[in-house]
């Protein structure tokens, strides 16, 4: 095949045996590659009522399509299972150099099955895969496990996915680590890893993609890298990264401070936004293929953490412990960063998950006797050994290894500090504070409280307006931006106000799902500078003169649109119901306490109201939010039941 290598690998660890099944021409036509393999794989596989940690569950990893060619930002992975942490589709996205290393040598994707009777990890280079033991390297952290693997094979180029001590001790909220720095980090895949004994998948190839159209291929990259240039977020981007997020929250006083109390710290600025960002670090790092280079090389050269470095300074570690847990330095949680890096842990959750036990212990619902060490705002050393005790599950650290929702359980009164959505922490933006297609996302997710699966392509961060309460966000671009998006022109005049162009949230909601699913399906990253310039239209010319087989742009975003809903089809099977599309308690409850937003709060009833429309805009049932028939039909997923668990 042309794009594709072909061949996906399917390793039953229980049994030891490796197979090789084809791609199927269907499938490539219908889901493209990716994220749409692996809700395919999952939906067909993973029966009713499975234990995510049993070896009914099979992790799978699947490289976009796009992956391993010179296309810009192409270097994204999908890895899926059925999540421990929420019991839902669990599904993480990762780049850096791991994918196209898979490409290489031979494979589009990786089936993990059962269970092996001892630690193993998998090896595969240039068309073979090899199960090895690994009872060496249980025990040891990420970071540790990379670097013996390489020594052991004797290449420093090979790409590691590894678990850290979270994934061998179950971690509900544990992640699969992708080289030193990088992760597939929500949903708990590497708990799952951990249930099947299997400490890592190292992977080297000398291949090369085949390209069916080389002149029109090549123009569609050329294009493409000019759409991304021109965007007016690319200089800013390349230069600050996500950390060009920690200015405007703040501002707009919707950071999670302490655990969503204060949308606003003081000294923030002077201490952990961009402003505060060169003192730590000079330069960018990029993921193969990606002309922006938006992640930071960290170098600390004074205090008490002098010597650290990394790649890190991204806004999620930022503002979930500089934020949320309230520690006021960068190199501080650069410490906690690479702690998270080391033990394989989610940082979102893992965030989230202290700045709840820290908020337990200020109320006294946990002491010191119980922990072992104080538990105050702001302690980066208890932070530091609070994650230590969750990743290896030892005293209360085995209660908080669950996440928040399960964990609150244990504590009379707990729930309402427990910030999570469909058992999966939230990312660390209030949307009391700012009110956006991707705020509205975290209840349409369909792996729970999460950012990184819709985003507003032209969401303007200088603004925090909503025209009409809940139901517009504000454009505030020169019309040119508006002209060059690419969206079909009906559906541009259905979301944007013809005369101010302020954006239907719940209708953008349902484009931006589906835009991020064909993005996870073909390997691109979703940054702003690639976000708002490449869509249906450039995916189907790369996709086309990549592959040989034709697509159209309206069949292109029509296949993100049938991976979504196979995504809700595989939610409704394993027990979600429509009330779990709901913000915590806290947000409706209480009001933001610091900040520019302080006073403010959810009101429950506009929240249903615009659910309903977003429901209405994806043709599902308005009131229990399920797909119906028709739009089923017109998907071609009829032979697909949404029966529940």
């Amino acid at each position: 095949m042309y794009g594709y290598s072909g061949k996906i690998l399917d390793i039953d660890l229980t049994a030891g045996r490796i197979k090789e099944r084809p791609v199927e021409r269907d499938w490539a036509r219908e889901y493209l590659s990716g994220l749409g393999f692996n809700a395919r794989l999952l939906y067909e596989e993973i029966p009713a009522g499975a234990d995510p940690l049993g070896p009914e569950n099979i992790l799978v990893f699947n490289v976009g399509v796009l992956v391993g060619t010179t296309v810009p930002t192409a270097s994204r992975t999908e890895a899926s299972a059925l999540s421990p942490a929420t019991g839902l589709f669990g599904t993480a996205n990762s780049g850096n150099f791991w994918g196209s290393e898979l490409k290489f040598a031979g494979f589009d994707g990786v089936v993990i099955r059962g269970k092996a009777a001892a630690p193993v990890y998998v090896w595969i280079c240039d068309g073979q895969a090899t199960i090895l033991p690994a009872d060496h390297l249980w025990g040891r952290d990420a970071w540790e496990t990379v670097r013996r693997i390489r020594r052991e094979l004797g290449d420093g180029a090979i790409q590691v996915a590894a678990i850290g001590q979270a994934g061998e001790n179950l971690v509900r909220f544990a992640s699969v680590e992708n080289g030193p720095f990088d992760a597939w980090a929500r949903t708990g895949l590497g708990a799952v890893m951990g249930s099947k004994n299997l400490k890592a998948v190292a992977v080297r190839g000398r291949g090369a993609v085949r390209v069916a159209d080389r002149k029109e291929f090549l123009q569609a990259v050329e294009d493409t890298r000019k759409a991304i240039f021109s965007s007016p977020f690319y200089g800013s981007f390349s230069r600050f990264g996500t950390m060009l997020a920690s200015l405007p929250y703040q501002e707009f006083g919707a950071l999670p401070g302490r655990n969503y109390r204060l949308g606003a710290i003081e000294n923030w600025v002077e201490t952990r936004s961009r402003k505060v960002l060169p003192r730590y670090s000079n330069r960018g790092v990029a993921c193969v293929a990606c002309p922006i280079a938006c992640a930071h090389w960290v170098d600390i050269k004074e205090g008490p953490y002098a010597g650290l470095r990394l790649k890190d300074m991204e806004v999620t570690p930022v503002i979930g412990f500089g934020a949320g847990c309230d520690i006021n330095n960068l190199p501080a949680v650069a410490m906690v960063t690479e702690t998270c890096q080391r033990l394989g842990l989610d940082m979102v959750s893992a965030a989230a998950v202290v700045a709840f036990a820290m908020e337990l212990y200020e109320k006294g619902l946990i002491g010191e006797k119980d922990l072992g060490f104080p538990l105050n705002w702001g302690d980066e050393r208890a932070t530091i050994s609070l994650l230590d005790i969750i990743a290896h599950r030892r005293g209360l650290g085995d209660v908080l290894a669950e996440g928040v929702r399960k964990a609150a359980e244990h504590f009379p009164g707990a729930s309402k500090y427990a910030v999570e959505v469909k058992g999966l922490e939230c990312f660390l933006l209030d949307p009391r504070a700012r009110w956006s297609t991707w705020t509205l996302g975290y209840i349409t997710n369909v792996r729970g409280g999460d950012h990184l699966r819709t985003r507003n392509p032209v969401e303007n961060l200088r603004y925090n307006e909503n025209p009409v309460p809940y139901l517009t966000e504000k454009f505030g671009f020169p019309e040119e931006m508006y002209e060059r998006l690419d969206m079909p022109d009906e559906l541009k005049k259905d979301i944007f106000d013809p005369v101010t162009r302020d954006v239907n949230i719940p209708k953008m909601s349902r484009w931006a799902e589906d835009l991020i699913a064909v993005y996870n399906a073909l390997g691109m990253c979703i940054r702003p500078p690639v976000l708002h310039t490449v869509g249906p239209t450039l995916f189907a010319r790369l996709y086309t003169s990549l592959t040989g087989i034709a697509l159209t742009p309206e069949e292109v975003i029509r296949a993100g649109e049938r991976i979504w809903n196979l995504q809700k089809l595989f939610n409704l099977r394993h027990g979600e119901k429509h009330a779990d599309s709901d913000y915590p308690s806290r947000f409706y409850e209480e009001p933001v306490t610091a900040g520019p937003a302080a006073g403010r709060r959810l009101e429950r009833e506009k929240v249903r109201e615009v659910l309903r429309e977003y429901y209405l805009a994806r043709g599902w049932d308005p009131d229990t939010g399920v797909p119906g028939a028709a739009k089923l039909a017109e998907l071609n997923l009829q032979s697909y039941t949404h029966q529940r668990s």
